[in-house]
């Protein structure tokens, strides 16, 4: 018994088995649990949470009303923040490859070929193909300005259909157009994309219909995102 106590002392906080988990789970809650909350509530929230308290006592011991009422409120907010400060560091951890985080824009025909033929093959490229004075191109200009900063390993890319070299591929009823490649390889092919929305649309809508395709990848960490979390906690 007592080897198998330091062994779970001795556990490091990124361990990964099933055990490690609930060690790192313990040792954030402990860490973490707000200082404003009552003396008497701290402790009682410590004990329920010290993995070296006598499990045959707890587990014999009912669970009063208040305890669970406890482990409902001060659970669910400490693994809010866990689950996030884990997200973040998974982010870290798995981030690789180069960042764009703005729209390019492509002067030429050799310009939209090198972008499509020379980036790294495991990077997403969307091209946008606009015209001046054509209705939703500035509007997609936009909403891609706003997804370029939410998904910066995508390289989001636009290019005046004159420039091209091929405009009459893309007359003004064609566009705005949206190419999605990968590796060299046409993976989304979307003629007057704004056929699919609303009049008024916005990123969210674009973002929306690439992810029915399962064209982007899985959103950047956001802290704008996580500090609306907490000011809804505040709340």
């Amino acid at each position: 018994r007592m080897s198998s106590l330091q062994e779970e002392e001795e556990l490091p906080a990124n361990h990964t088995g099933p055990k490690g988990v609930i060690n790192d789970w313990r040792r954030y809650k402990l860490d973490s649990v707000d200082q404003t909350v009552p003396q008497k509530k701290r402790e009682l929230l410590r004990q329920m949470s010290n993995p070296r308290d006598d499990d045959k006592e707890r587990q014999n011991r009912k669970m009063s009303a208040q305890e669970y009422e406890l482990i409902q409120e001060e659970d669910e907010r400490c693994l809010k923040r866990y689950r996030k400060q884990c997200m973040q560091e998974m982010h870290e951890r798995l981030s690789f490859g180069p960042k764009f985080e703005c729209v390019h824009e492509l002067e030429s025909g050799e310009a939209f070929l090198e972008v499509i033929e020379k980036e790294h093959r495991l990077t997403l490229v969307v091209v946008h193909i606009y015209q001046h004075g054509v209705k939703g191109c500035e509007q997609m200009n936009s909403c891609l300005d706003c997804l370029s900063s939410e998904y910066p390993t995508v390289k989001f890319c636009r290019i005046d259909a004159v420039a091209t070299g091929a405009a009459e591929r893309f007359s003004s009823e064609v566009l705005p157009t949206l190419l999605v490649y990968k590796a060299g390889e046409l993976l989304g092919n979307f003629l007057a994309i704004t056929k699919n929305f609303n009049e008024e649309f916005f990123a969210t809508d674009v973002e929306g219909f690439l992810n029915e395709y399962g064209l982007l990848p899985e959103k950047e960490f956001s802290a704008c995102a996580a500090d609306e979390d907490d000011a809804g906690e505040v709340e």
